[in-house]
């Protein structure tokens, strides 16, 4: 059941790419940021968030 919708989808994503070429660009610890993102483009992109389901949240208008 999807339950990531709208703007929380488009924030993912973005956000997801702008940390993702931080794992490219920058040296050293800077890389792990780059790994946060691909929780978030995975939800964007499927449109499915744990954390959302545990707190009973849902952004999407149509399942």
């Amino acid at each position: 059941m999807k339950n990531v919708g709208g703007f929380d989808r488009g924030f993912r994503i973005i956000l997801g790419i702008a940390l993702l070429s931080l794992f490219y660009f920058l040296p050293g610890y800077w890389k792990l940021f780059g790994q946060i993102s691909l929780p978030l483009l995975i939800t964007g992109l499927t449109q499915k968030c744990g954390i959302n389901k545990l707190l009973g949240r849902n952004t999407c208008r149509i399942n």
